[in-house]
């Protein structure tokens, strides 16, 4: 299935000030969070961002905050580790009317993986970004990922997510934003 815009909906999971130091590789997974949500905003992709338990872990981290403010949604605050179970989260979700989930953020193997369940219980199609989520160690990361592709989730890159999105290079749209590739 292609990942349509018109049907996207771009789902920032708990990356939080504290939780940060401990992920692994952090930066790269920083970089493909700001390039899809850098794109969805010039494109029109509605996002929806969370944060889990934010007295204690804090909020998101400024560079991806900024991104969501200039979106002019509102933060999604969360105990359920799935995203899903949160009372009023799926309500959330149908006013936006898009069936296709695309999914970055921290932990994979936890909060991420388990908003994937749910959201495929709920009859959406979730998308995991495998190069925009990631875990505080690399096996949990790979296992987050394999166990949500056995269980269904589509596993995409950012990069599959960005062209996809943008169908074709002869447009304004895509001069402006493949600059972001760069």
């Amino acid at each position: 299935m292609r990942i349509e815009r018109e049907e996207s909906l771009l789902l920032i999971i708990d990356v939080q000030e504290k939780l940060v130091p401990a992920i692994d590789d952090f930066g790269a997974m920083l970089k493909n969070a700001i390039l899809l949500m850098a794109a969805a905003g010039r494109l029109s992709v509605p996002m929806l961002l969370s944060e889990q338990y934010p007295q204690g872990l804090g909020h998101t981290v400024s560079e991806l905050r900024t991104l969501y403010a200039n979106s002019g949604g509102q933060v999604f605050e969360k105990s359920c580790f799935s995203c899903s179970e949160e009372p009023g989260f799926l309500p959330k979700l149908a006013e936006c009317g898009r069936k296709q989930i695309v999914l970055i953020g921290i932990e994979a193997h936890v909060c991420v993986l388990q908003t994937a369940l749910g959201l495929q219980a709920a009859g959406y199609c979730p998308f995991v970004v495998a190069d925009a989520v990631s875990s505080r160690t690399p096996a949990n990361r790979a296992l987050g990922l394999a166990r949500a592709r056995d269980e269904g989730a589509a596993i995409v890159s950012a990069e599959m997510v960005f062209f996809e999105w943008l169908h074709h290079s002869g447009t304004d749209e895509f001069r402006e934003l493949s600059k972001l590739l760069r």
